[in-house]
């Protein structure tokens, strides 16, 4: 099979930009940095199933933008760590959709514990989830993607570097993601599949705010220092979930299409 990569040279900016015709799933998108992202791929056209593991939640936030955007949506009820309910929500979303172009590999966890402190079984599950999650869902994104596509991992600047005390199962998982991201990209590129990575710094989101808190505690800081002590921003402001989307968003579209097997840092300059 020819790599079958077009030169897009002579495309106007709005075609490159644009995702009107593809599909696209969205795993941890019922809320968060998931949803901005599912928000950001509809408003450039695409058709979006919203995975995750709270179904009616997901079920809303895709009527939502299929009232905003005009375009189909399925929420469906999917948990990463199981690859056959991966394949049920799939195939529940390619019937809704009629297949699938852009997967984003976006669930995740951090529960903060000290190393000691952590048993397997929590250890196990944020691997279960984080990287694991993205080997299933990548998985099942190959089989889909019958004319090629876009595959992007969210990993974290916590997969560049030791982060916060508590975390090393999360940055272990990380680190394993960019990994991931690269030795995808090398098995993929002749299928015309492009695997890209996107690397925020911490995002204030319903999830990760409750879970940075837990983690600040854990570490005996305090967590109304939260905004302060969870990044370095180089911008004068912390990132806000709609910054990674618009990542994302140039990931998935033909903006992109010379890249694959990168992960982006969208961190504000904090790993410099």
């Amino acid at each position: 099979m020819p790599f079958p990569f077009a030169d897009v040279s002579s495309s106007s900016l709005p075609d490159l930009l644009s995702l009107r015709g593809r599909r696209a799933v969205v795993t941890g998108a019922a809320q968060g940095l998931g949803r901005a992202i599912a928000v950001r791929l509809a408003e450039a056209g695409a058709s979006v199933a919203i995975a995750d593991l709270d179904e009616s939640r997901a079920a809303a936030v895709a009527r939502e933008l299929t009232e905003r955007f005009g375009v189909p949506a399925v929420g469906v009820g999917m948990d990463v760590t199981d690859a056959a309910s991966i394949t049920a929500a799939t195939d529940i979303a390619v019937s809704a959709l009629g297949g699938v172009d852009v997967w984003v590999n976006n669930a995740g966890i951090f529960p903060s514990a000290p190393l000691l402190d952590m048993s397997d079984d929590a250890w196990d599950q944020v691997f279960a989830v984080n990287t694991g999650g993205v080997r299933n869902g990548a998985r099942e994104a190959v089989g889909r993607m019958l004319d090629g596509g876009v595959i992007i991992n969210i990993a974290s600047t916590a997969g560049f570097r030791g982060t916060a005390p508590g975390l090393s199962a999360y940055v272990s998982s990380k680190h394993a993601v960019r990994g991931l991201t690269k030795q995808l990209a090398l098995e993929l590129a002749p299928r015309g599949i492009r695997v890209l990575g996107v690397a925020p710094s911490y995002v204030p989101t319903e999830g990760n705010m409750a879970m940075a808190a837990a983690a600040m505690e854990a570490a005996g800081l305090d967590p109304s220092n939260m905004p302060s002590a969870m990044t370095q921003s180089l911008i004068g402001r912390t990132g806000v979930p709609d910054d990674i989307a618009r990542v994302v968003l140039f990931c998935a579209s033909d903006l992109a299409i010379i890249m694959t097997g990168s992960t982006l840092l969208a961190d504000a300059g904090e790993t410099i």
